[in-house]
């Protein structure tokens, strides 16, 4: 497989696109006014502690306070039995963990070191664990802790058992290891360097926290350019290619410090054709706010994404086949289910995701789809849990999410529907403006008004035989001046006493 990293900056916006055979499957993106928080550490003070919720909100100095769970809470405020990290136990053997209250280790104006693990979600404050770890390039530092553990994409025991005898003597007294997949072959010399680095940042983040009066920024993590390269930047990518000057010296120093090796693969881009435009990659980004996505064949699908889960519809559309119809539908469904893990990692998409895939009576296609799905997600670096297809073609899954998606990042609500999609029908709103006229009756305080309307509103309200404003006069005794405004929302409608040009809309809403 091909793999290419593409960085593109301006002055409002960095985006890095990473490329598969030439496929865009993966994008970030940062702006000054959307600063990322993840990896960030803070010494904050705690508001309150929740012991129905066993939560406990943490001001750290942002606007809407943060949220701290008893499970992210860190060996220093809570006890543990029966813990059990073997990251080479067996499967199948649970580990089982009990926590002290959290009312007991948590008191309000307690001063606490945490680091934010999800940024800000629509209404939610950052979530903050203080489990702090530091990550490096083959190793995460973990303080307070003496466990050595393994990446779970490192698949072989004979590997897992070669790392830990390296790491094991150069574990530091008090810390944890974290061996990150970029670690698998590198060798002592590797590890040490990187524990020196991390160590270093440790010593100087920790000076700052006891001398600085709470809440603060502590540590702020690298910028996106740079915890890309970090964590992505491997032997199988085939080069990184930067448009800008000064983020490639950037790329490069960090390069020729932690990957000497791979740094001849890290290019400038002098084209006079945008970075971006020369790979075709604006139209496909642009593309990432539509809810409907076509597959080769005229299959379809259908994403919506809510604030309480992500659905995805799988449609043949005019895909007919040439064989019998099961063989149609699971020739559909893979197709589908390698450009639903293609949108999933492209639009950042996490939580609770619904896959309705075609129904398929032959289980041993509904296990080859199955399969199929996990084998798409092999390149994605976020946690995931995918569960079998049901009788019914579902797929249940569950995809870690940090920050909104990208959906919430490139888009704003609709400020005529507010979001929802939709608006009400000009009928129903013609409605509602005779059931406004029905209370002004009432009250008896007004009988001439202006009525001002969008033009398509207007042109139902007196059309023709069923003129509605007539109508309205007729039976209401008013006068009723119709007027057309082009610049009003057609879901809205404002009426005036045409005595006084008082607004008076807001006096008989229901």
């Amino acid at each position: 497989m091909k793999k290419e990293i593409l960085i593109n900056s301006t002055e409002f916006e960095k985006r890095v696109a990473i490329l598969e055979d030439g496929i865009l499957v993966e994008l970030q993106v940062e702006r000054p006014d959307n600063d990322r928080m993840v990896g960030d550490i803070y010494k904050g003070i705690i508001n309150t502690v929740l012991p129905g919720m066993q939560a406990a909100f943490v001001d750290i100095g942002m606007p809407r306070a943060a949220y701290l769970h008893s499970s992210d809470i860190g060996k220093d405020y809570k006890s543990r039995y029966e813990e059990d990290d073997d990251e080479e136990a067996p499967a199948e053997i649970v580990r089982k963990r009990r926590f002290a209250a959290i009312e007991s280790v948590l008191k309000p104006k307690q001063e606490i070191l945490v680091q934010v693990i999800k940024e800000p979600i629509s209404t939610k404050g950052p979530r903050i664990s203080s489990e702090i770890s530091i990550p490096g390039r083959h190793v995460v530092l973990v303080p307070d802790d003496d466990h050595i553990r393994m990446s779970k994409r490192i698949s072989s025991w004979a590997e897992k058992r070669r790392l830990r005898e390296i790491i094991e003597p150069l574990r530091p007294e008090g810390f944890g290891l974290i061996v990150r997949t970029e670690g698998e072959g590198m060798q002592e010399s590797d590890f040490r360097a990187d524990i020196k680095r991390l160590l270093k940042l440790w010593n100087r983040l920790k000076k700052k926290a006891d001398t600085t009066p709470a809440p603060t920024l502590i540590h702020k993590e690298a910028d996106m350019i740079v915890s890309m390269i970090r964590d992505v930047f491997t032997e199988d990518v085939e080069r990184i290619i930067i448009d800008d000057r000064s983020d490639y010296k950037q790329v490069v120093s960090f390069a020729r410090q932690v990957m000497p090796q791979l740094k001849n693969r890290i290019e400038l881009y002098k084209g006079a054709e945008p970075l971006f435009d020369l790979y075709d990659l604006e139209t496909e980004i642009d593309r990432m706010i539509d809810n409907k996505v076509w597959l080769r064949k005229g299959a379809s699908l259908v994403i919506e994404q809510t604030e309480a889960m992500v659905t995805i519809d799988v449609n043949t559309g005019r895909f007919v086949g040439k064989k019998d119809q099961e063989t149609t539908i699971l020739q559909t469904n893979l197709l589908a289910a390698k450009e639903i893990a293609r949108q999933i990692r492209l639009r950042d998409i996490g939580g609770l995701l619904v896959c309705d895939f075609i129904d398929m009576y032959n289980r041993d296609n509904r296990k080859k789809l199955y399969e199929e799905f996990k084998a798409c997600f092999r390149n994605d670096r976020a946690k995931r849990a995918i569960n079998p297809v049901t009788e019914f073609g579902l797929v249940e899954m569950t995809r870690e999410r940090v920050r909104p998606s990208h959906l919430h990042t490139i888009s704003d609500p609709c400020p005529t529907c507010d979001g929802r999609g939709r608006i009400l029908s000009k009928a129903t709103i013609a409605t509602k403006i005779e059931r406004w006229f029905l209370r002004a009756k009432a009250d008896g305080k007004y009988d001439r008004f202006n009525l001002v309307v969008s033009p398509h509103l207007a042109e139902l309200m007196s059309d023709g035989d069923t003129n509605r404003v007539k109508r309205v006069m007729k039976i209401h005794k008013f006068k009723i001046n119709l007027v057309r405004d082009t610049t009003i929302p057609v879901e809205e409608f404002r009426v005036f006493d045409a005595e006084t040009n008082q607004n008076i809309s807001e006096k008989y809403q229901a």
